[in-house]
């Protein structure tokens, strides 16, 4: 897997002000930490940098850091922080790769086969997605930029969890290993389709119940019918 490239320039002043002025000039403060080696201070331009960000494999990929005068590092991207209200990038953490040493990530799902699915295209279902990412555990050179969740089968009522997945070699999921195994998505009838459905059924179950309700009150009709004539028989057989 090749790695994405960034060019970065090191930094010795910390500090909320050192921080405005590189953001006023275009960079991002950043830090690599973990491993071996001491935590570095770093800056990039912001341009390049949400550049990358627009590409949904930097979140799960390995970064090579171009370091002047240094050794490129490489890492991954462990936090970002974004301004509250402005599309800027404040800061970021990035996370050394040490080979040999398995590390964890966010990894995306990519849904696919929902088109065809019968659920869908036959039953007029919706899938419903109830995680878009999940944490793994792997070696760097195994991890993967994403993880496909295949919908192709699903009907309605179906549903895929975590340990439905198939997960490249030498990948975990976190989740997994600790014993829990969450729904990743499902199949359902719209909501609209769903109130029809359960309308229609109670309106069916009323219908059965009134027609019970009628059949049993003519069963005591015609029980007291009966008795009305037995009676009448027995008084003419008195009479006689």
């Amino acid at each position: 897997m090749k790695p994405f490239e960034l060019n970065a320039e090191t930094r010795t002043a910390q500090g909320r002000a050192e921080n405005r002025r590189l953001r006023r000039q275009g960079k991002v403060p950043a830090i690599i930490y973990g491993g071996a080696g001491e935590p570095l201070m770093l800056s990039f331009d912001h341009d390049d940098l949400s550049h990358h960000l627009a590409n949904e494999a930097f979140y799960s990929h390995v970064i090579k850091i171009n370091v002047p005068g240094g050794k490129p590092e490489e890492v991954v991207l462990r936090d970002l922080q974004r301004h509250p209200a402005r599309p800027f990038v404040q800061h970021v953490d990035l996370l050394r790769v040490v080979a040999g040493e398995a590390l964890r990530m966010n990894v995306p799902l990519h849904f696919i086969g929902e088109d065809d699915c019968p659920g869908i295209k036959e039953e007029g279902g919706i899938a419903t997605h109830s995680m878009n990412d999940v944490e793994v555990e792997c070696l760097p050179r195994n991890l993967p930029e994403y993880i496909e969740v295949d919908c192709s089968a699903l009907a309605v009522n179906d549903a895929l969890h975590l340990s439905d997945l198939k997960l490249p070699e030498g990948v975990e999921l976190v989740d997994l290993m600790h014993e829990t195994d969450r729904t990743v998505v499902t199949i359902q009838l719209p909501r609209a389709a769903l109130e029809l459905e359960e309308e229609e059924a109670a309106e069916a179950e009323a219908a059965a119940e009134e027609a019970a309700a009628e059949e049993e009150a003519g069963d005591d009709s015609e029980s007291d019918e009966d008795d009305s004539d037995s009676e009448a028989s027995g008084d003419d057989e008195d009479k006689g």
